[in-house]
């Protein structure tokens, strides 16, 4: 029997604008204090940004760059005899989205720029080239994985 609750599943909001639920769980990761229409105004702002750059759908260029920053496997710590091994293990595809959206998120906000809005255009068209922090996070992800993957034996 499993010590872990049953985990449900709370119903995402779609954000306004695109009525898209990737969109809306984005905006709510970038919100602070619970200021929707602060984080609604930076987001589009930076997706109008993202349109008027590349000429292309702001929402295509996003989930581009989701696409390039979702990681397919991360290690975990798994005690075995004494000793912790980091093991191996493929992610679920909504830890992939959460941790690609969280990474985004993040690197953006370390960027030096003049406003958040600038910020976010530049990680989303660095994402969607491949390139830039929340790619290079990706990247260390995986290597960690590949490095470890002698251990991958103790998966449970």
């Amino acid at each position: 029997m499993p010590r872990r609750p049953i985990v449900l599943r709370k119903k995402v909001s779609y954000d306004p604008r695109f009525n898209d639920p990737v969109v809306g769980k984005f905006l709510s990761i970038l919100m602070k204090d619970g200021k929707r229409s602060t984080v609604e105004r930076v987001c589009y702002g930076a997706f109008d940004l993202v349109e008027e750059k590349t000429g292309n759908d702001p929402l295509k260029v996003f989930h581009a760059a989701l696409g390039n920053v979702k990681p397919v496997v991360e290690v975990k710590s798994r005690r075995v005899g004494g000793a912790s091994y980091q093991v191996p293990v493929e992610i679920r595809s909504v830890r992939q989205i959460a941790l690609g959206l969280r990474w985004i998120s993040q690197s953006a906000k370390a960027r030096a720029g003049r406003s958040m809005q600038e910020k976010l255009a530049g990680e989303l068209l660095d994402a969607a080239n491949n390139a830039g922090a929340s790619v290079k996070k990706r990247d260390e992800v995986h290597r960690m994985a590949e490095a470890n993957r002698a251990f991958a034996h103790y998966r449970w």
